[in-house]
């Protein structure tokens, strides 16, 4: 019997731990998609305690604890930060099999070096000790990410932010690069009238361009994408139910935009229009400037009312979505593709029943300019665990070149989710030292390590163009 998350945790077989061991374990990192609050890194702050570090914002733990019977109030509630944590330490004995138990000792190893289980009985210990540690010099946001071999981290970030937070880490000199990643998906939505104008206006005073048509709309956006790029973004996200790739013409645009802009709220058919040319523009501007656009779709979010009125958005009451993917992505793409206007593309799922569709869309695509164009993303939010991952990288591999396949990315918004990185590349080696002792694929170490290699970190690194 193995001992819980050994050295050679996930690596069936010797040719799987001297791939990991000898070629992926000391890879740098690039982070190209996630969630951390950039304003921390700016002031690379030390977290008060290990709740406020490893809770704050996990909707993933607050879903868990939620099934668990335990009360909103530990959750996104007002109880003591000690409290939120014991609560938690009663919950994770009862993860067992879900990726949270894993990623949960994985973190308390790799960050404190804390062998022993997280339970009631463990708690307050364990608590204590990584507290004191947080509050030392070595623990800050910053050094949390060294002591990963972070290189690269794109955040997310809204057309409106000022981005005076990267501005300010780019002035300290900090060596990891911290850069924007332009998440426009505010600017698309026009489901409430006076939510879109208020976020009009917000754009009209940061942009200085006054909005009173469409045209002075997207004046103003593109001034922000501009923006973005002069402070080194390279990359843009959407988070989609699915493609919006609906028929439309200037016309119906600009009276779409003048009624919600007067207040009128728009029928299903505009509103699916107007997010349409949205996202087709957004898409000519990220090819004018080289940028790699990412494509989130698949989910179900905020579902449960009373919650969101209570919590607010994304806090965890979200599902995967069984939306039609395929045809709106073919006439989008060959849109772009027909008039040479397909810039570098990454494309994530949700639902698992989609994992083949998009490993062959993007072979639709990749037209040979550069190697994995068009690219099928990690395993995205309830996938990113073992059966996720390996179904996505089967599909990848089955369908199209793993061996161009950018890699993993945490989507997190804590500086503790690291080691998810560790967890994707031990279950990549798994997979070719498996079959590499079946005899599937060729006694080869060395060009299978470069292969590897390459999935970790030489791939996004040479896409991205860092």
């Amino acid at each position: 019997m193995k001992k819980f998350l050994s050295k050679n945790f996930l690596l069936e077989t010797e040719t799987a731990e001297k791939l990991y061991h000898d070629y992926a374990e000391e890879m740098p990192i690039i982070d190209y998609h996630c969630h951390l609050p950039v304003e921390q890194i700016a002031n690379d702050i030390n977290f008060e305690n290990l709740t406020q570090v490893w809770l704050y914002g996990d909707h993933y733990k607050w879903r868990a604890m939620r099934t668990n019977g335990v009360d909103e109030s530990y959750c996104t509630g007002d109880k003591s930060d000690w409290e939120k944590f014991e609560k938690w330490a009663e919950t994770v004995p009862y993860t067992l099999r879900n990726p949270l138990y894993q990623w949960t000792h994985l973190e308390l190893q790799r960050y404190f070096d804390i062998d022993e289980i997280l339970n009631p009985s463990t708690a307050k210990k364990i608590y204590d000790k990584c507290t004191k540690k947080l509050q030392k010099k070595e623990y800050s946001v910053r050094n949390l990410l060294r002591k990963m071999n972070v290189k690269v981290v794109c955040t997310t970030d809204d057309p409106i932010d000022t981005l005076e937070y990267h501005q300010k880490i780019k002035d300290d000199g900090f060596e990891i690069k911290i850069l924007p990643a332009f998440r426009p998906d505010k600017a698309m939505t026009v489901d409430d009238s006076s939510d879109f104008k208020s976020y009009v206006n917000k754009l009209a005073k940061v942009s200085g361009i006054e909005i009173s048509s469409f045209d002075s709309y997207l004046d103003a956006l593109k001034q922000r994408h501009d923006f973005f790029a002069t402070m080194g973004c390279l990359v843009s996200d959407h988070g989609l139910e699915y493609i919006y790739a609906e028929d439309y013409s200037a016309e119906e645009i600009n009276f779409i935009f003048n009624k919600i802009y007067s207040g009128s709220e728009l029928t299903s058919d505009e509103k699916l229009k107007f997010k349409s040319a949205m996202l087709y523009i957004f898409s000519i501007w990220d090819h004018e400037k080289g940028w790699v656009q990412q494509y989130h779709v698949g989910a179900f979010r905020n579902n449960n009312t009373r919650a969101k009125l209570l919590c607010g958005p994304d806090t965890g009451w979200d599902s995967i979505g069984d939306f039609p993917q395929g045809d709106s992505m073919v006439k989008f793409f060959s849109r772009l593709d027909f008039n040479n206007q397909l810039t570098k593309t990454i494309l994530y799922n949700l639902n698992p029943a989609d994992n083949e569709l998009l490993a062959t869309m993007i072979g639709n695509f990749n037209d040979g300019t550069i190697p994995g164009k068009m690219q099928f993303g990690s395993a995205w939010w309830f996938l990113d665990q073992k059966d996720g991952m390996t179904k996505q990288i089967n599909a990848l591999s089955n369908m199209g070149l793993l061996s161009r396949f950018v890699g993993m990315l945490t989507d997190s918004r804590s500086f503790l989710s690291y080691p998810r990185h560790e967890y994707f590349r031990r279950i990549l080696c798994n997979l070719f030292g498996e079959e590499i002792e079946r005899g599937e694929l060729p006694d080869d170490i060395k060009w299978t390590g470069k292969i590897i290699q390459d999935i970790c970190f030489n791939n996004a690194n040479h896409y991205f163009g860092w």
